[in-house]
C-alpha cells in the first residue's frame, strides 16, 4: 500500500499550475528617443542600468504597465509599459505617459517621481500612487509630497493630481499600495496603505478630499518580523501592505481584504465603514480577523478575482503564489498553492488579474537588489501569466464558479512557447510532474502494489 500512497501524493502535485514566463530581463532597458538621448542619459547618470528594478504591474487592454521606483539614482523612468502582444522575451520599456513626465533634472517637479503601485479602473483611468521620493537607498531626496496622479487611459492626458495632506502623514509614513472602488465614474474611492505608520488613507474622487483611518489590524505582528528570501535574512517592519477589493455588493459597498507584510493573518472590512470617517473611528469591532496563512506565510500584494471569488497572494518566504476561495473559511485547508519555484518566483512583488481573466505575477529578487548585488548575466526579473481557470485548476480554489467560467477568452494572452532556458525550468511544471508520475507508475507495476 506504501507505493500507492506515494503515487497518490505525486499525482496531487499536478494541482500546482505552470505559470508561463511572458517577459524576463537580466536588466531593464528603455526605448529612448534616439541613441544620442540614451548616451546623454548614461553619461550624466540619468540612466544607470543596474539601478532599475520593476516592482508593480497593471494591465489595461494591450498595455502592461510596470513601475520602476527610484530606489537608487539613475532610474530613467519610474512608470513604463510594454505591449502584451510583443513577441520579444525582453522588450524595452516605454515611459508613460512620455519622457518629459519623468524628467528630474532642473528645478521643476516632474509629473511622476517614484510610484510603487498603480491601478487601472473600469472608467479608463490609471491611478498612480506616487511616493515623491528619489534615491531611497542612498541620499534620499524628497522631490514632491506623496500624491495621487490620475490619467485618462484613452488619450494619456493628466486628469488630476491630489496631494495627501500633511496631517494625514507621519515622519516615517510610506504609501506603497492602492486599490480603487468605483461606485460610478464620478463617485469613486481610493484606499491607500501606509506601511510605515500602519494606517489607511481613503480618498473620495467626488469630493476631492481624503481622511486617515487607524486600527490595530493595520500594524505589524512583532512575532512575524523574521523573513528569509532565498537565503537572505531580513528583519522588516512593513505594516499594512496587501490590499484587495471586491466589486460593490448588493448594498453598494465592497469588502476590503488586507494584511500587513509583517504578519501571518488576513483581515477584512466593509467599505461602508471606511467611506465614513466618523463611523470608522467608532467601529473597531467591524474589522474581522479572518485567520492565518501559517508559518512563513508573510505576504506581499494580493488580488481578488470577482468571477471566481478567489483571492490570490504572494508568499515571499516560500517563493510562491497561493489562493483562497473567499466562500470558504480562511484556514490552511482552503488555501491552495498555485505556483512555487525557487528560481522564477523569488520575491513575488505584485499580483493582478486582467479583464480577460489572466493572472499576472511580477517577481523581482528585491532583497538581493537591496542588500547584495544582482548578477547582470542572470535573469533577475520576470512577469509570469496564466488564465485564472488554469491557475486554480485542481486546487482547493477551483470552485463551481470557476469551473463554469470561460477558460480561454478570445483575447487572452497566448501561452509562451519559446524554448525554456535552464534557469527557467519551472519547479511546479505539470510536464515535469507527469514525467515523475509515469516513472513511478512503471516502478509500482514492476514491484506490485
Amino acid at each position: 500500500m506504501g507505493p500507492f500512497l506515494v503515487l497518490l501524493g505525486l499525482m496531487c502535485l499536478q494541482a500546482s499550475a505552470d505559470l508561463d514566463v511572458k517577459f524576463q530581463w537580466n536588466q531593464l532597458d528603455f526605448e529612448f528617443p534616439s541613441e544620442n538621448h540614451k548616451k546623454f542619459a548614461v553619461e550624466h547618470e540619468d540612466f544607470i542600468q543596474e539601478n532599475n528594478l520593476p516592482l508593480g504591474l497593471e494591465v489595461y487592454e494591450n498595455k502592461l504597465f510596470i513601475t520602476v521606483p527610484r530606489w537608487k539614482s539613475g532610474v530613467a523612468a519610474s512608470l513604463a509599459y510594454v505591449d502584451i502582444t510583443d513577441s520579444r522575451r525582453s522588450p524595452k520599456l516605454r515611459p508613460y505617459p512620455n519622457w518629459p513626465a519623468h524628467n528630474i533634472r532642473g528645478n521643476s517637479v516632474p509629473e511622476i517621481v517614484s510610484p510603487f503601485r498603480i491601478k487601472a479602473d473600469q472608467c479608463d483611468r490609471l491611478w498612480v500612487l506616487d511616493t515623491g521620493n528619489a534615491d531611497l537607498l542612498g541620499d534620499t531626496k524628497i522631490l514632491a509630497p506623496p500624491r495621487i496622479t490620475v490619467y485618462n487611459l484613452k488619450n494619456d492626458s493628466l486628469i488630476r493630481q491630489y496631494v495627501i495632506p500633511k496631517d494625514q502623514l507621519k515622519e516615517d509614513s510610506f504609501l506603497a499600495n492602492i486599490v480603487v472602488e468605483v461606485v460610478n465614474c464620478e463617485d469613486s474611492f481610493a484606499y491607500i496603505g501606509d506601511l510605515g505608520k500602519g494606517a489607511l488613507i481613503v480618498y473620495s474622487w467626488k469630493n476631492n478630499t481624503s481622511w486617515k483611518i487607524t486600527h490595530n489590524y493595520f500594524s505589524i505582528d512583532p512575532s512575524a518580523g523574521d523573513l528569509n528570501v532565498s537565503g537572505i535574512a531580513l528583519n522588516w517592519n512593513d505594516a499594512i501592505f496587501g490590499l484587495a477589493l471586491t466589486p460593490p455588493n448588493d448594498n453598494g459597498f465592497s469588502t476590503l481584504y488586507f494584511h500587513p507584510l509583517v504578519s501571518l493573518n488576513e483581515f477584512s472590512v466593509s467599505t461602508e465603514i471606511l467611506r465614513d470617517p466618523e463611523l470608522a473611528r467608532n467601529s473597531y469591532h467591524n474589522f474581522t480577523n479572518l485567520g492565518s496563512r501559517g508559518p512563513r506565510g508573510q505576504s506581499t500584494a494580493s488580488f481578488y478575482h470577482s468571477k471566481t471569488g478567489v483571492l490570490f497572494y504572494g508568499l515571499i518566504n516560500l517563493n510562491a503564489i497561493d489562493c483562497w476561495s473567499t466562500t470558504k473559511p480562511y484556514t490552511k485547508e482552503y488555501q491552495g498553492r498555485i505556483y512555487q519555484n525557487d528560481v522564477t518566483m523569488v520575491f513575488p512583488n505584485d499580483v493582478k488579474v486582467d479583464q480577460n481573466d489572466n493572472l499576472w505575477v511580477l517577481s523581482d529578487r528585491l532583497p538581493t537588489f537591496m542588500y547584495r548585488k544582482l548578477d547582470p548575466l542572470d535573469v533577475n526579473f520576470r512577469i509570469l501569466t496564466a488564465p485564472v481557470s488554469e491557475a486554480i485548476k485542481g486546487s482547493v480554489c477551483e470552485t463551481e464558479r470557476s469551473i463554469v467560467m470561460d477558460r480561454f477568452k478570445p483575447n487572452a494572452v497566448e501561452k509562451n512557447v519559446e524554448t525554456t532556458t535552464q534557469n527557467d525550468l519551472p519547479g511546479s511544471s505539470s510536464t515535469f510532474h507527469m514525467s515523475l508520475i509515469l516513472l513511478f507508475i512503471t516502478l509500482v507495476l514492476s514491484i506490485g502494489v
